[in-house]
């Protein structure tokens, strides 16, 4: 439930937002920001599908800048931003260890699909 924009403490996270707003620790504000940017709409979907969402911006946002070379110190936020992304997939996976093979697998594979920047 929310209070104010807020996800309320022990709420059911419905959307993708809603699940990464009750992390605990928070990441820190400018983090925040721009993971909800580089989730865009898909921060929206429901909360059960965090683990998927958040590999797939993850991955999305690396391709692109590897692709534009984009590795230097002015990047650092955005990597770590794809670090948090795939860290969180694998925490929101947690709730349903069954999964955690596939999420594994299917993190393996879309990471090395990645062709390496020029």
């Amino acid at each position: 439930q929310r209070d104010g924009g807020r996800v309320m403490a022990g709420a059911e996270p419905t959307t993708v937002a809603d699940w990464l707003a009750q992390r605990s620790p928070p990441p820190p504000p400018a983090l925040l920001v721009r993971l909800n940017e580089l989730l865009g709409d898909e921060a929206d979907r429901p909360g059960a599908e965090a683990p998927a969402v958040c590999l797939k911006a993850g991955q999305m946002r690396l391709a692109a800048m590897l692709a534009h070379g984009a590795t230097d110190r002015a990047s650092a936020l955005d990597l770590l931003a794809v670090d948090a992304l795939v860290s969180y997939a694998f925490e929101a996976a947690a709730s349903a260890p069954e999964s955690l093979e596939q999420l594994a697998a299917d993190a393996m594979t879309r990471i090395a699909e990645i062709p390496e920047a020029s």
